[in-house]
């Protein structure tokens, strides 16, 4: 009976899942949060055996990818999941957030090799009454490929003059009461990657306050989809940049209320290894509330005026009255830049990207 226990230890072990190499991993430093991809099922390891920093086993399995998010960089609560964060003080000031992406199992025998994605971003930040606040606009995102390469990207989100998407305006825009109702273009594009890889937008909603939680909020795109026939979607998911119209508004019963924040939730997909196009929007329901898969920039829009000859649609009040020029004196804020480490370790080899 011994000979026989020896035996099967040595018989080919039976995969759960089908092994990946594991070195791809695609990192995006969003204003508020990181999110990290690396193959579904690197070198056999399964979702519920990586944790991120080796504590949260909070990953999730999107088709070909399991994904880590580290939703909170409070640098006050730098040990969420165990990420780790660094001040850089000087004139230009900076943060740097770490973590990593282990294996782990607590079974008997190991027969996987063990991986490790140890990651960070950095980002610029300007300091305001002790909180470190971000420009929410740009995001960065890196594709370490292995051999084949590392790829950087700034993903921003800018507002443009017309539906030919030439010309991005500075921050903050301003409208002016007398043009609410007037047209908006929306450009999201990833610069510095190969054509392989797409920008997909999935939702954008706008809030009356800063938060992209706020209950209050008046959808724009759903699920890829435009909400109504205000919103227009020019492309999605074809290229690098992805653009979208739809009518200026401003909040009912809050006339006090000077600003108003656009959210796009968004993610840059790989083509060469999944289906980016959203499927059509008539198979798709837009009353369901879609589940966050990406990261989210934020644009914000002062309103200047009085409000006048206004149509009130229930949750937002529209003016229709002018169609003129979109948007006009505008100022120039901070942008985020943010830059990233990865450093892959599979079976004691390690890779130090250059960015």
């Amino acid at each position: 009976m011994a000979s026989v226990g020896a035996l099967l230890m040595f018989l080919p072990v039976a995969w759960t899942c089908s092994p990946q190499k594991a070195d791809y991993v695609m990192v995006s430093c969003f204003p508020n949060a990181i999110i990290a991809n690396v193959p579904e099922c690197p070198y056999g390891w399964e979702i519920d055996q990586l944790s991120l920093g080796g504590v949260c086993y909070s990953g999730i399995h999107s088709p070909g990818f399991y994904r880590f998010i580290i939703s909170d960089l409070t640098p006050k609560n730098h040990s969420y999941c165990g990420t780790q964060s660094e001040y850089m003080p000087g004139k230009d000031p900076k943060y740097i957030f770490y973590n990593s992406i282990v294996s782990n199992d607590t079974s008997l025998t190991v027969r996987n090799q063990p991986v490790n994605y140890t990651f960070s971003c950095m980002y610029r930040a300007a300091y305001l009454v002790n909180n470190a606040v971000f420009s929410q606009r740009v995001a960065t995102v890196y594709v370490n490929n292995g051999s084949l390469g590392t790829f950087r990207s700034q993903l921003s989100m800018n507002v443009f003059t017309n539906s030919k998407f030439l010309y991005a305006k500075d921050a903050p825009y301003v409208i002016d009461t007398s043009e609410i109702g007037s047209e908006v273009f929306i450009g999201i594009e990833a610069k510095g990657l190969s054509n392989r890889f797409k920008v997909v937008i999935n939702n954008c909603w706008a809030t009356p306050t800063p938060y992209s939680t706020d209950k209050k909020r008046w959808s724009l795109i759903i699920n890829s989809c435009s909400s109504d026939s205000t919103v227009t979607i020019f492309e999605n998911a074809k290229d690098s940049r992805s653009m979208f119209k739809f009518n200026s508004f401003r909040f009912q019963r809050l006339e006090k209320v000077s600003t108003v924040w656009l959210h796009c939730e968004v993610q840059v997909c790989d083509g060469d290894r999944l289906i980016c196009t959203p499927g059509p929007c008539s198979y798709r329901s837009l009353s369901s509330q879609p589940e966050p898969s990406g990261g989210i920039l934020t644009a914000e829009f002062h309103i200047k005026g009085t409000v006048q000859h206004v149509v009130n649609t229930g949750w937002g009040v529209f003016n229709f009255s002018s169609f003129r020029h979109v948007l006009k004196h505008l100022k120039i804020t901070t942008f985020l830049q943010s830059e990233a480490e990865i450093v892959l370790s599979v079976g004691g080899l390690r890779y130090f990207p250059s960015f």
